[in-house]
C-alpha cells in the first residue's frame, strides 16, 4: 500500500514537472495571419488576411478553382476596413469593414466586397455584397506567400495589390481628402492662432484657394502676431505674385523669428527675403 502511495505521488509530481513544457509548445501556422495598413490622407486602410503557401502545388485552376467564390486568403475570409469613405471602381463605399472575396479567372478576377464580415465561402450570400468589380490579371515574379500590398499611393489614392505563386491583381482606392480637410477646418477651428495657420498652410501646401489661405492667415494674425504665421503670409503673397508684399512680410517674420527660440524655417526665410528683395529700388515681381 505504501509503495502504491509512493508511486501516484511520484507520478503526479512528475506530471506537473512536465506539464509546463507542453503548454510552451509553439508551431508555425500553415498560413500565419497577417495584417497591413496605410494612411491616404486623413484614410486609414487595414487588411487583414491568413497567408497561405504554395508548397509546389498548382493554385490557379486547382487549389483555388476559376469560377468559383473564394475568400482570398486561408481560414477566413480576408477583411478590409476603412477608416472613411472611399471610391473604388467609379463607386462610393462607405467606411467600415468587409470581407473580400473574389472569382478567380485565368486573365480576370471578380473583387467582392461584403457586408458580412463574418462570412465563409459557404456562408456567403451575393444580397450581402457592397461592391464587385472585375480586374486583369498580371504577371507578377513568383511568390510563395499570398501578400496584400499598397503602392502608388499619395493623398488622394492608393493601389492595393495582392500576389500569390506568379499572379498579381491590383485595383485602386480613392479617397476626398481635400474635402473632408475643408470640413475638418470648418468644425475644429478652436479660436487659436496655430490652428488658423495650420489651416492656412493646408491650401498653401497643396496650392489651392489661396484667398481662403489668407483670410484665415489674417484671422489667425489678429489673434497673435508670430513669425510662422507672418512667414505663412509671405509665402501666400510670392504664391500670388506679388514680392513686394511678401518682402515685407519675410521681414517681419525674421525679426520675430530671431526672437524666438524655435525658429525652425529661419533659412528659408531669409531666402524669401533675398529671393524677394527689390533691386534697384523696385520690386521685383514673378
Amino acid at each position: 500500500m505504501k509503495n502504491r502511495i509512493l508511486l501516484y505521488f511520484s507520478t503526479l509530481v512528475f506530471s506537473l514537472a512536465i506539464a509546463p513544457v507542453f503548454a510552451q509548445l509553439q508551431i508555425p501556422r500553415p498560413s500565419p495571419n497577417a495584417s497591413v495598413t496605410q494612411a491616404v490622407g486623413l484614410t486609414d486602410i487595414t487588411i487583414d488576411y491568413s497567408s497561405p503557401g504554395v508548397k509546389d502545388r498548382t493554385i490557379w485552376g486547382g487549389l483555388v478553382p476559376y469560377d468559383k467564390v473564394w475568400r482570398t486568403g486561408a481560414n477566413a475570409a480576408t477583411a478590409i476596413t476603412f477608416s472613411r469613405d472611399v471610391t473604388i471602381a467609379g463607386n462610393k463605399v462607405p467606411k467600415g469593414k468587409y470581407s473580400v472575396f473574389t472569382i478567380p479567372g485565368a486573365t480576370e478576377f471578380t473583387v467582392i466586397l461584403n457586408k458580412d464580415v463574418t462570412a465563409t465561402t459557404d456562408s456567403y450570400k451575393m444580397e450581402e455584397d457592397q461592391l464587385r468589380f472585375k480586374v486583369k490579371v498580371a504577371a507578377a515574379p513568383f511568390r510563395e506567400r499570398l501578400a496584400f500590398m499598397f503602392s502608388n499611393f499619395d493623398d488622394t489614392k492608393t493601389t492595393i495589390d495582392f500576389e500569390w505563386e506568379k499572379i498579381r491583381v491590383s485595383f485602386d482606392v480613392m479617397v476626398d481628402t481635400d474635402a473632408q480637410t475643408r470640413e475638418s477646418i470648418t468644425n475644429t477651428l478652436d479660436g487659436t492662432w496655430r490652428t488658423y495657420n495650420s489651416a492656412a498652410r493646408y491650401f498653401l501646401d497643396h496650392n489651392t484657394d489661396l484667398e481662403t489661405a489668407m483670410k484665415l492667415t489674417d484671422q489667425s494674425l489678429d489673434l497673435k502676431e508670430d513669425w510662422f504665421n507672418c512667414w505663412t503670409k509671405a509665402q501666400l503673397y510670392s504664391a500670388m505674385n506679388n514680392n513686394a508684399e511678401a518682402y515685407k512680410w519675410a521681414l517681419k517674420a525674421k525679426e520675430l523669428g530671431d526672437k524666438s527660440s524655435s525658429f525652425f524655417f529661419k533659412s528659408q526665410v531669409e531666402k524669401g527675403i533675398a529671393d524677394w528683395k527689390p533691386a534697384g529700388g523696385k520690386t521685383n515681381k514673378k
